[in-house]
Order: C-alpha cells, then structure tokens, then sequence
C-alpha cells in the first residue's frame, strides 16, 4: 500500500496484515516551475507547503490549501482528489492538475505530462488516477495550474442567528464580493469547544452566537468588503463581525477553524463524518440526525463546521462514558442516504468506509469500478481493500 505524509483520515494510508508499505517522502522536489504558463512540475512526495512557498517566490500562488499544508504531499492530494479550504472559486484538486506521470501495477510508467490547458487527444487518461486512493496506479509526479496572486485579500468573522440567515449570507456574498475564496461555517457546539480547549485561540466576541461564519474575499477593496458586511448589520441579518486587520488578525480567525486536532485530542470514542449533500438539504438533515441521535443515545454529543459553499460538512460525534461510534456512522450514513447525500465530500473512502459505499453509489458505478481495478490491478497489489474492496463483500460495519 501507498503512503504519502499519513494525514489522511479515511484509513487509507494504514497497513494491514501481510501489507508493504511503499512511502514517496524520499520522492520529494520541484522539477519545474514555468512562470510563463503558470505551472509548476513537482514530485509526488512534495509537501504542500513546500509548493505554497515555491509559487510565492515567482509572485504566483497554487490555490489548494488544507491545515495540514507542512506535512500533507501532493501525491496524496492527488490521489485523494482532495478538497480544501479555497474549493469554493477554485475547485477540488482535479481542477489544478493539468498532467501527472503515474505507475501501474505491472510497472508500466504512463507518463501523462500534459501542460496546457486544452488538450482533446484522446482519453484524459490522468483522471483515472485523480481521486482513485492510488487503487490503480501510484501517482509520482504531477503538474499543477498556478494563478496569480490575489490583488488583495480580506478576511472576517461574523456571528449569526440562525442556519437560514448563514445561508443568506452565502447568496449574497457570491453575489456582491469580486471572489469569495471563502465561507467556513461553525456551529455553536464546535467554536466554543475550540475556545474551551485550545489555549492559542481566544474568542473574538464579547457574547456567544448561535452560528460563527469565517470568510474571505479577494480582489475587494477593504471599503466595498465592509460596505457589504456594514449593511448586513443594519438589517439585522448579522449580528456582528469583526475584520482582520492584519495578517495575524486572519491567521488568529483561521486558528480557530483549523483547530481540528486539539478537538480531536479532547475527547474519545467519537465518529468523524466528512459528508456532502445540497446546500438546501443541510439544515433538515443535520436537524433529524440530532432529533433521531439524541433520542437514541444518552449522552450525546456533535460538533459541527464545514466548507458550506461547497456543500460539505464535517461532524464530529460521540456519546459521553461509551463508545458508540460504529453505531453512529451506520446511523448517520443510512440517514445520509435517504437525502441523497455522499459519505465522503473530500477525505476519500480509504479502508474505513469501504462497505459504506453501496449507501451513496450504485450497483452500476460500483461494478465498473470493480471492473477498471480488474483490468488495470489483476492481481490486486495496489492498495488492495481500499476504495471498492472485494467484491463479495457485503456487511456494513
């Protein structure tokens, strides 16, 4: 099995019995960076990070940007497909990659360094590695678009009544800031316990709020950007917001977002969901699986945030004193199902969600997976029970 910088969260990159793992840290390095074309040429073990700083240099940026940046490689992003914190004007990892050179199970090198952005020949054969958890080839180089730097860039946080009026100001945001790169939403339950437990963050209000809104808007004057949040306080429909005034101002407010792995620290036995579904469909799923979870299990608890644009939430859950979790992802997924919604919006499918599958994709999509993993890994060696699994596989736990 594959391993890039181990910060996947669907299971992915964990060895099971009788496995070899096969780590890319040593394939690191930028290979090349065309100024001109705005592309930058990397090797699969690269750090995120590393390509962040090397694009700046050159007064460019690549627009794919997690809170694991220092230790998260692009090879995993690639095959993860993963999403991120910018896929809201930018789009998920697919839409960065113009080209990669990926190895197949027999050991054939397809290299597929395409590096413009209009190419129709043929089949766009690096889609079949893009998103694929390395089940049918290991990625190990990639050429990514790169985007001018943003002219400017403002960051705020607002405070809300209610899911409704954080909807409202999504629509409006989309329509009147030159781009919003931006719209984290936290429940209640995640930004207080964020404060609770990580002593490097404090709260930027006076009072506690229902809904916390972290978003940011490039290309805007800092007049326009105020202007818009300003008349929003006048109406009512946000109660209040506070502007980055410096950088340090908008790496305080993204702390708080990104403070994922002293939540995670804090408690135990929980389920961790990264589900996606309409953004129309959000408020009455997340309203009936707290109804049907809290009937169900005393003692329970949620801590809810996501990428709202982009119609992906991430939850965590648990029950106080016992470990429920299994019992919580079947139920949280069989109710996912009934709104049509994905159990994975961006972390992938890996080994832990492997029999959930059948419960957001068909019978159809699944056999011809199965059947591009059979024509592509015969002899199942790349990253086997990852993704679709077996084929006569059939529990749900």
């Amino acid at each position: 099995m594959v391993q890039g910088g181990l910060t996947g969260l669907a299971g992915g990159a964990m060895p099971q019995a009788g496995e070899i793992a096969l780590s890319l840290e040593r394939l690191s390095g930028i290979t090349e960076l065309d100024s001109q074309s705005m592309t930058i040429t990397v090797k699969a073990g690269t750090p995120l990070q590393v390509i962040h700083q090397a694009a700046e240099a050159e007064g460019l940026r690549l627009p794919l940007d997690l809170g694991s940046r220092g230790s998260c490689q692009i090879g995993g992003n690639v095959s993860t497909n993963a999403g991120g914190n910018q896929v809201l004007s930018f789009g998920m990892t697919r839409a960065l990659v113009l080209g990669l050179e990926a190895v197949q199970a027999d050991g054939t090198i397809v290299p597929a360094y395409n590096k413009i952005l209009k190419n129709n020949a043929g089949y766009d054969l690096k889609q079949l590695f893009i998103g694929s958890e390395g089940t049918l080839g290991v990625v190990t180089e990639v050429v990514l678009r790169l985007f001018p730097q943003a002219r400017s860039k403002h960051t705020a946080l607002v405070a809300l009544e209610s899911f409704d009026k954080v909807v409202g100001l999504l629509n409006l945001a989309q329509g009147k800031l030159a781009r919003l790169s931006a719209f984290e939403v936290m429940w209640a339950d995640f930004f207080h316990h964020v404060i609770k437990v990580n002593p490097n963050v404090s709260h930027p209000f006076d009072q506690q709020y229902p809904f916390y809104v972290l978003l940011e808007s490039e290309n805007d004057s800092l007049e326009h950007f105020q202007q818009v949040l300003f008349d929003e306080l006048e109406k009512g429909d946000v109660l209040d917001a506070v502007i980055a005034q410096s950088g340090r101002d908008s790496e305080q407010f993204w702390a708080i977002r990104d403070s994922i792995a002293e939540v995670m620290g804090s408690i135990s036995g929980y389920a961790t969901f990264d589900i996606g579904l309409p953004v129309s469909q959000m408020k009455a799923f997340l309203d009936k699986a707290q109804e049907t979870l809290q009937a169900r299990f005393e003692g329970f608890r949620s801590l809810t945030f996501g990428h709202l644009g982009d119609g992906n939430i991430h939850m965590l859950a648990w029950t106080e004193g016992s470990d429920n979790s299994k019992a919580i992802y079947q139920h949280i997924y069989e109710l996912l199902h009934e709104f049509s919604g994905t159990i994975t919006a961006e972390h992938g499918i890996g080994y832990m969600k492997v029999n959930y599958l059948k419960l957001c994709r068909s019978d159809a999509e699944i056999a011809l997976m199965r059947l591009l993993k059979q024509a592509m890994d015969p002899n199942n060696i790349l990253n086997p029970g990852r993704v679709i699994g077996v084929a006569d596989s059939h529990s749900c736990c």
